[in-house]
């Protein structure tokens, strides 16, 4: 699913999240060494580079070059970060190093995302702060909805689970915080994003792109290209629709190393 539009598309849904509020309300302070697991084009490093200051470090990890290059040029003004190429869940980062992790729209992807949380206890301080944000469902909470779009909805939730990606992963993450080992663990709700009435332009942006970029994963399970287009544009008129509510959920856990 990577792409050059993908890669546009998790750039501006990155910089439309308010994420500021959420890193100062779980601990994030100046001075502090930070991580930015599966930091991507660098958007959230440099808010966290902004917050911890010039005596502060970040340090960006992602495992895709072409985003690490980006990541660079995003941070290249902010001498207090630093970029590694790995994978967040084996970093060969020193182990009790940073005060705060932070990793963002990442675990979605990953089929062992309790290896990310075991990396992320690793490298933290003990004492310091270690907290995810993701998703948990995303396009289903609608009303009204045809009956026809919610059984286009959870066939696209299925198909996306078998190609890998659980959009569920958000509210699996406080059991998965508990069973690490993490301690103080709280979970925080934020809606990703919510439209009472006809949605803007961004957000339509967003879903045309997400369903352009998964088109060649999801098709098979509508029967083909037609019936899935169908259901996409079936789903942008909803988004459109000045008299239904839609909105998704974004749930932001945070714990604490022993």
């Amino acid at each position: 699913m990577e792409s050059e539009a993908e890669a546009r598309r998790l750039i501006e849904q990155a910089r439309a999240l308010p994420v500021r509020p959420h890193l100062l309300s779980t601990g994030l302070q100046p001075g502090m060494r930070v991580l930015d697991a599966g930091c991507g084009p660098g958007v959230v490093t440099s808010i966290l580079a902004e917050l911890v200051g010039p005596t502060g470090k970040v340090t960006g990890v992602d495992l895709h070059a072409p985003r690490l290059a980006e990541a660079r040029a995003t941070c290249a003004a902010l001498s207090q970060c630093h970029f590694l190429q790995a994978d967040i869940r084996s970093t060969d980062l020193p182990g009790d190093t940073f005060d705060y992790v932070w990793c963002q729209y990442v675990l979605e992807y990953l089929p062992d995302p309790e290896r990310a949380l075991a990396e992320f206890l690793r490298v933290a301080k003990p004492g310091g702060r270690v907290v995810v944000a993701d998703v948990d469902g995303l396009g289903h909470l609608n009303w009204p909805c045809p009956p026809e779009l919610e059984e286009g909805m959870r066939t696209f939730h299925r198909a996306v689970k078998d190609a890998g990606v659980d959009l569920h992963i958000g509210r699996k993450l406080f059991h998965l915080f508990r069973q690490a080992g993490l301690q103080e663990v709280r979970v925080h709700l934020a809606p990703l994003w919510m439209v009472a009435g006809a949605a803007d332009a961004r957000l339509l942006s967003d879903w045309r792109q997400r369903f352009e970029t998964l088109e060649p994963a999801l098709a098979p399970a509508y029967g083909g290209a037609a019936a899935y287009q169908a259901f996409c544009e079936g789903y942008l008129r909803l988004l459109s629709d000045p008299d239904a509510l839609k909105y998704s959920v974004l749930l932001i856990t945070e714990g604490q190393k022993r």
